[in-house]
């Protein structure tokens, strides 16, 4: 029991430092590219982003401002579970922002500023998301969005980034406005790069009538597992294993290999995957 709680502990306290780093570089990104660039990238720091330009108003007070309400709004329709995983993040985001705030401009091109500055807001998303946390603000407008109409999660973001996009070509210019929306595409390949690695895998696909040969050349000089899947020809109607083997991208062209030099005639299916988790691979243990 007594080990239990210390583990329960630890991991809040590793829930707690993914939330202050990952806060910390979007709040640094935030002051140091987009903000001074009026590059309004997406999200509650687009918004900030843009009413910062028309009223002067303090982007840390706008981000608490939004986040707050919609904390209690996600309580009462979410649920609190949804809440509570995104009230730190809610709350450490504008105050990094804060203290932040006086930091000099690293660049003063709105180009960098987008690529750079989406960059670093992603790669700070990121990190707060591998802590199983949010930082709120748009995130949590899109579920609401996602439960009571027909729109899927990623649509609903989709459809709020665009109108602050669109917004920020109102207010700016259309050359801003592009800048903002190459800022939400970078955000969004960085959040994708930091959640599932840099190591890229490769799933591949074998139809072999010499399945055991290959299985084995595999075995032997790729020194992978093989998982073999029941399948049947839709026009034979022959019944015979596909092979599936995930490898890391230096062991394709190896796999490849093998494969033709057992069966030239083996038809091959290569994609990419996201993330492998397991032996031979990532450990999350």
């Amino acid at each position: 029991m007594v080990g239990q709680k210390r583990k329960s502990e630890l991991s809040i306290l590793e829930q707690l430092l993914y939330i202050v780093v990952g806060s910390v570089i979007v709040a640094v990104a935030y002051n140091g590219f987009l903000l001074p660039n009026y590059v309004a990238a997406g999200g509650v720091s687009g918004i900030s982003t843009i009413l910062e330009a028309l009223f002067s108003l303090e982007p840390a007070y706008v981000i608490w401002g939004i986040n707050v309400p919609l904390l209690f709004v996600a309580y009462y329709l979410l649920g609190k579970g949804s809440a509570f995983r995104s009230l730190t993040g809610s709350l450490a985001l504008p105050f990094f922002v804060y203290l932040t705030r006086d930091m000099a401009p690293f660049v003063d091109d709105p180009l960098l500023a987008a690529l750079f500055g989406g960059l670093g807001v992603g790669v700070g998303l990121g990190i707060v998301f591998l802590g199983d946390a949010s930082t709120g603000g748009t995130a949590l407008v899109a579920q609401l969005i996602n439960k009571f109409s027909s729109l899927s999660l990623g649509a609903s973001i989709a459809v709020i980034d665009g109108m602050i996009v669109l917004t920020a070509i109102i207010v700016f210019d259309i050359e801003l406005g592009l800048y903002a929306l190459m800022g939400v595409y970078v955000t969004s390949k960085a959040i994708d790069l930091v959640q599932t690695g840099f190591n890229k895998t490769k799933t591949t696909l074998i139809i072999s009538s010499h399945y055991n040969d290959v299985q084995h050349a595999i075995y032997t000089r790729v020194d992978r597992g093989v998982t073999r899947l029941a399948a049947e020809g839709g026009f034979t109607e022959e019944k015979r294993p596909v092979l599936m083997c995930v490898v890391n991208q230096s062991e394709i062209g190896t796999l490849k290999r093998a494969v033709k030099d057992v069966d030239p005639e083996a038809f091959v299916i290569v994609t990419d995957s996201a993330e492998v988790l397991g032996r031979g691979f990532y450990d999350p243990s």
